[in-house]
């Protein structure tokens, strides 16, 4: 976004009012994005041997996935009232969505979420990406194709029940009450069947409730951690997520150490999206670390 405003500043003269200016920033938008993707290269962070034991033998791909403040979300204009959108806002931030589109090659990608996402017509989609209306119009019925390949592989399921706010809150508590606990078969109580946990950018994925709940109460940088890690709730993408504090055992101090995205479907949790990170924080509004807890940890 920063690039886009400083491309859009040095160049405001050229804007010739032909289109809206929203579509003229998004065009900025998309071509800046479309270089940084054949760019990228995903830092991986330091991680102990038996987690660089399972990424090294991981099939994988590498995720350019992070998660996005709800505050910042609510900002957004909501493209659900649009009939030719196909996805509206709450789906197409969800992480597994997001996470679905990155196996599409760039144009279609871009293609899909100008049209279904942001709500762009075709023609609109065509000059924002210098291409015709057909060759749109062609690449979004592929990229339609590949995400219903992706559904049939179960990598990306149609919107899942939304929970209340009560029962939300509940299944966080019951998490929480867990986690603290140490208690890796409560945890697994809490996950759907057919849960799936990953650790973007490692290209790690756990499918299903007994491999989560294996790799928990085998992984020693996992199980170390219940009784060092606090937490604090905060939302990500339309979803449950929870700020975690690692404590430091010299100082007494817990700082900043991930964060844990929950996707939920009904009473259960489908989704573990843990992202360790601690440079995510200041985008939510979170602190970088707790103070000493008087009494112990």
């Amino acid at each position: 976004m920063q690039e886009t405003l400083l491309r859009a500043w040095r160049h405001l003269s050229t804007f010739e009012g032909r289109s809206s200016f929203r579509a003229w920033l998004y065009r900025i938008a998309t071509n800046v994005c479309l270089t940084w993707r054949s760019r990228r290269v995903a830092e991986l962070p330091a991680m102990p041997p038996v987690i660089a034991d399972a990424v090294a033998a991981s099939p994988e791909p590498l995720s350019h996935l992070a998660p996005y403040p709800d505050r910042l979300l609510d900002e957004l204009e909501s493209a659900s009232g649009n009939p030719v959108t196909m996805f509206d806002l709450r789906e197409s931030v969800q992480l597994a969505f997001i996470a679905a589109v990155q196996v599409l090659p760039p144009r279609q990608r871009a293609a899909l979420l100008l049209r279904e996402v942001l709500g762009f017509s075709a023609a609109e989609v065509a000059t924002l990406l210098d291409s015709t209306t057909a060759s749109v119009n062609s690449a979004v019925q592929r990229a339609r194709a590949t995400l219903d390949q992706q559904r049939s592989a179960g990598r990306l399921r149609s919107q899942r029940a939304v929970p209340s706010a009560e029962a939300e809150q509940r299944l966080v508590e019951r998490y929480l009450d867990a986690w603290n606990a140490a208690d890796v078969r409560g945890l697994a109580g809490l996950l759907a069947r057919d849960a799936v946990m990953t650790m973007p950018p490692l290209p790690l994925r756990y499918e299903g409730r007994e491999a989560i709940a294996d790799f928990l109460a085998t992984a020693p940088a996992v199980s170390d951690t219940f009784a060092r890690v606090s937490f604090l709730p905060t939302r990500a993408n339309r979803q449950p997520a929870l700020a975690a504090f690692r404590l430091d055992a010299a100082t007494g101090t817990r700082r900043a150490w991930g964060l844990f995205v929950l996707t939920l479907d009904g009473e259960s949790i489908a989704g573990l999206d843990v992202f360790f990170d601690p440079t995510l924080f200041p985008a939510f509004g979170l602190p970088m670390e707790q103070p000493p807890l008087s009494g112990g940890c």
